[in-house]
């Protein structure tokens, strides 16, 4: 793919782009940087790349993965701070027990999100671990809010049952 070439596909797809990112971001300087970064690895790549179907459908999908991987990113920062604050929340003593008694029940806790079915996990972990609402979740899987909001109440439900000795 030569410069024109290249300009030509950037003039006609770039408004598709931006508004697939716009659509799930809802943010517009974002969603300008998510463009700029996907034509910018379609150049970069243009020797090795080939694209099978469509270059529009090659380049909305690049957009969908790009913003989904910008909430995972965003999800692991949130749980980073909050692990941070929770380790400096506990400096006693007595917090030593408590951390062996969280540990235990966070394991506990995962074993339990490991047994589930795989979409009522994996959009378990979208909503708990990473921190995504509902429409986040929807967007992200490709599926209906009503989908997401069945596997949290199975997923929750399972859970609680599970988990009754620990009340």
């Amino acid at each position: 793919m030569d410069q024109n070439t290249f300009k030509i596909l950037y003039d006609q797809y770039w408004e598709k782009v931006f508004g697939t990112c716009y659509n799930h971001c809802k943010d517009v300087e974002l969603s300008y940087e998510m463009v700029q970064e996907i034509f910018c690895s379609l150049w970069e790549r243009r020797d090795v790349l080939t694209v099978e179907g469509s270059i529009e459908n090659y380049l909305v999908k690049a957009a969908k993965y790009k913003v989904i991987d910008y909430f995972r990113k965003k999800a692991n920062q949130v749980v980073l701070v909050e692990e941070e604050e929770l380790e400096s929340v506990c400096n006693s003593e007595c917090c030593t027990e408590n951390d062996v008694l969280y540990h235990l029940l966070n394991e506990r806790v995962g074993n339990l999100v490991d047994q589930l079915p795989c979409q009522c996990r994996q959009v378990y972990r979208l909503s708990r671990e990473q921190g995504l609402d509902t429409k986040e979740i929807a967007s992200a899987l490709l599926i209906s809010e009503k989908t997401v909001k069945n596997h949290l109440t199975k997923a929750l439900t399972v859970l609680r049952l599970s988990l009754q000795d620990y009340r």
